[in-house]
Order: C-alpha cells, then sequence, then structure tokens
C-alpha cells in the first residue's frame, strides 16, 4: 500500500464518509479552497492507479468508491508511523503523547480497562 499524500488522504476521507461519488461531489464537500474539477480529477485517477479506488462508469462520467477500507488503511498507517517514529514500540509513542499531554490519565484508564477486558 503507497503512502498518500495529504490532499489523497482528504478526498479518501470523503469517499469513505459518501461511500461512491462523482468528482463534483468529492469537490464539493472539500473544504476551503477547493482545486480544480480537472486537478481534482487528476488526484482521484492516481488513487485509482495506487489501487485505492475504482470506478464506476456513466458515460463519460466516474463515479468512484475506494477499494481499501479506513480501517486497513489506519492500521498501515499507525504500523508505519509506529516503525518509522517509536521503534516498533507502543508504550514509546504512548509515552510520547503522555509527556505532550495529549493524552489524559483518564484516558490512559480507560486504554488500561480495554486492555484487561480483552485478556
Amino acid at each position: 500500500m503507497q503512502k498518500l499524500t495529504n490532499k489523497e488522504e482528504e478526498i479518501m476521507k470523503i469517499l469513505w464518509r459518501l461511500e461512491k461519488a462523482f468528482v463534483k461531489e468529492i469537490r464539493a464537500e472539500l473544504e476551503g479552497d477547493k482545486p480544480h474539477y480537472n486537478t481534482l480529477s487528476t488526484i482521484v485517477r492516481n488513487l485509482e492507479e495506487k489501487n485505492y479506488v475504482s470506478h464506476e462508469a456513466f458515460g463519460n462520467t466516474h463515479r468512484y468508491y475506494p477499494l481499501v477500507t479506513k480501517e486497513d488503511y489506519r492500521k498501515r498507517f499507525i504500523s508505519n508511523t509506529l516503525a518509522d517514529y517509536y521503534d516498533n514500540s507502543y508504550k514509546s509513542m504512548v509515552s510520547f503523547f503522555a509527556k505532550e499531554q495529549k493524552i489524559s490519565i483518564e484516558e490512559l484508564r480507560e486504554i488500561i480497562k480495554l486492555i484487561e477486558k480483552e485478556n
């Protein structure tokens, strides 16, 4: 699975939410400055070349849908991040967030309860 650019990820989030969409529908969902239709169409076709999306043809237009689930992408992204920045250590990753005060003690307790429940 190839890494996606920020814009590709943004488009994938829209497709995961909508499930199926034409380029004009994707464009309508984008926040802020919207890229030109042709630019967006190129990005979506790049996603198709990377095997993240496929399409159904309706004459000259295409309706796109995800081939990769959000969950599968999330797992891959977390695995890569864990390997690249935390030496494959979940402990190191959680410690980082604790030190940066991005996770509270209560959230850590909830995580521990979830882990204990699974075991």
